[in-house]
């Protein structure tokens, strides 16, 4: 057993926390519908880009290279300036649904390059221009484009020419469940010494501002006679942590709240708010930022002047250790053990025949589906009625989005399609990806599966929840296909198939089939329809809908889905029959279910119509 496999039994029997802290920053959380709270539902309008920086977010937290816990209490990311950009550059930029001329879209060069299941070793590489970013120009020439035209990318403005860049890569290696290092290596690809502020951040997500006598947490500076600069953390639930900062940089304390004066012309509830620190470091005012050095998002500002070709390099230890921690004695020990103990892991599970490219490509693809794990936070009811120490939100609201799915309390680390395209579930998204995820650790492959399923996000009447733009919408029914792949797979694995697993996954599944029988097959042919089942976005109406001229659609790609679903269900009702024979008169059920289908494709109105197109 390798001692990654080891951290992940430890994790499994929960003997060890080994999965508190990881990837769960998103990469966007402005222009999300958790953070609208306008009356029409246009999220990409009510929480553009321009506010990130100066707006507390309500449901989660956004950052480049970025960490948190399991729960999002404290968040840890980089920043960054070139000593040319506008702003500071805390989070990935990107185009709105109707900026870009091909939809949303990230505009930015960043690389997931590695991380174990436990995330005791990860690896990020970030590509950042030595000349202003151009933020005005992708949005201004993009959104000039038509629809058959190419999109207008970061590297088409010239900003990479004669290779005027930085690569930023952050490692993170765990010595215990509790005592992270971080390492940033800043490399100047340019012909030229060229300026770079790095400015790793640390602060709590806001979670005392919506609710009336929340407990507010803490980030305070402390002095420590080993010469390093030490920001101490408190936190109600989470305890009391410490960031060392080797070399002594400078510490910039600034309050994650909303900067009122600037966004609405409002007074402010602080002088010291969530843009605080980039006031401070781009425009130079000293006054934004504490000069107590305390508040509840800080930062630590390495200047660095990099030569051509040179590397500039700062580390970071966050631990549940003292301000008075040697916490660089060992650094670089810990970080090549971890390094070594990921190639062991990944040794294991990537076959052994493949070429060197070929492995590379896998264990990448491996670091995107790890690193794309993200908590996710949505209270839907409160979300329609409004925080208590906050206006009500407008009456509008409660006929339009999501309304009927007020049971729905998410409060998860789940697996994300995209960070920052997609950052948010989407059901039949995340089944696919348990495969991939099985093969590196099951149990968080059986957890979401089982999650979705669960009273907190399976609609009382059987529905799984699409995704947050509208949890009503359909995807394909694959959930039984992904539990029963997953189970096959850890079989394999391991020797032992988890009857338990799948004994609960098919009970939740047996009622998502009878929705599915009951809202989906509106003439009772066994025909089953549905407007989102895997032709994405391309339809010129929203055939879930009903016409703009009345009536309804006759529709039918949801026949073959559910014809596997029946297949799915029959096959994994079989294997619990091997123990209980009880589960054998299911399994004709759906023997017997999918053969209707198979006669209704084929033969619907005595053979008069079938939904082949011979």
């Amino acid at each position: 057993m390798t001692a990654e496999e080891l951290r992940l039994e430890q994790a499994r029997i929960r003997t060890v926390h080994w999965k508190r802290w990881g990837p769960y920053l998103a990469e966007r959380q402005w222009g999300t519908v958790r953070e609208d709270y306008s009356p029409g539902g246009t999220a990409w309008e009510y929480f553009p880009h321009d506010h990130a920086r100066s707006r507390a977010y309500r449901w989660g937290e956004d950052g480049i290279a970025g960490i948190s816990d399991n729960h999002q209490r404290l968040c840890f990311a980089l920043a960054l300036w070139n000593g040319r950009d506008p702003i500071l550059k805390e989070r990935l930029f990107g185009l709105t649904n109707s900026e870009g001329n091909h939809g949303e879209d990230v505009k930015e060069y960043y690389f997931y390059l590695d991380s174990t299941p436990t995330h005791s070793y990860m690896k990020y590489l970030y590509k950042y221009p030595q000349t202003a970013f151009p933020y005005a120009r992708l949005v201004d020439e993009n959104r000039s484009r038509g629809r058959r035209e190419p999109e207008f990318e970061l590297i088409d403005t010239g900003v990479f020419d004669e290779d005027r860049y930085f690569d930023v890569v952050v490692e993170y290696a765990k010595a215990s469940p509790d005592d992270l290092l971080i390492q940033i290596t800043a490399t100047n690809r340019g012909p030229d010494a060229a300026e770079l502020a790095l400015l790793p951040t640390f602060w709590f997500r806001n979670t005392w501002s919506w609710a009336h006598d929340q407990p507010r947490p803490i980030l305070r500076g402390e002095r420590s006679s080993r010469g390093v600069g030490v920001i101490a953390a408190e936190h109600a639930t989470l305890g009391r942590r410490h960031l060392h900062c080797e070399g002594a940089p400078t510490l910039l304390f600034t309050e994650n709240e909303t900067n009122r004066v600037l966004l609405w012309g409002a007074p402010n509830a602080s002088p010291y708010v969530k843009d605080g620190i980039g006031q401070s470091v781009v425009h130079g005012k000293e006054d934004a930022v504490n000069p107590a050095q305390v508040g509840t998002k800080a930062a630590a500002h390495y200047r660095t002047v990099i030569a051509a070709g040179e590397v500039a390099r700062i580390r970071l230890r966050l631990s549940d250790g003292g301000a008075e921690q040697d916490a660089f004695g060992d650094f670089a020990d810990i970080v090549e053990a971890r390094r070594r103990e990921a190639d062991e892991f990944y040794a294991t599970v990537i076959p052994a025949d493949l070429s060197p490219d070929a492995t590379l490509v896998m264990r990448t693809a491996f670091a995107g589906m790890l690193w794309s794990k993200q908590f996710y936070h949505y209270d839907v009811k409160l979300w329609l009625d409004g925080d208590p120490a906050c206006p009500s939100p407008p009456a509008a609201r409660r006929a339009g989005r999501n309304r009927a799915w007020t049971h729905l309390y998410n409060e998860d680390v789940l697996s994300m399609p995209d960070k920052w395209e997609y950052p948010w579930y989407a059901a039949w998204d995340l089944a696919f990806h348990t495969i991939p995820l099985a093969l590196l650790d099951c149990d968080f492959a059986k957890q979401q599966l089982i999650l979705l399923l669960r009273e907190w996000y399976m609609h009382p009447n059987g529905q799984l929840p699409a995704y947050e733009w509208a949890f009503d919408d359909v995807n394909p029914p694959v959930h039984a296909w992904a539990a029963w792949r997953v189970y096959k797979i850890d079989k394999k694995r391991t020797g032992t198939g988890d009857r338990e697993f799948l004994e609960h996954v098919f009970m939740k599944l047996l009622l998502n089939f009878t929705w599915w029988v009951n809202r989906k097959d509106a003439d009772g042919l066994n025909v089953f329809q549905g407007g989102f089942l895997g032709l994405d976005n391309i339809g010129v109406f929203d055939r879930s809908k009903p016409l703009p001229t009345g009536g309804r659609i006759q529709q039918s790609d949801g026949t073959s889905w559910m014809g596997m679903y029946c297949l799915n269900m029959l096959a994994i009702a079989l294997e619990l029959a091997r123990d209980d024979q009880a589960y054998e008169h299911v399994a004709s059920k759906f023997f017997e279910h999918f053969v209707y289908i198979a006669y209704a494709m084929d033969d619907r109105d005595a053979g008069a119509v079938g939904l082949w197109d011979d």
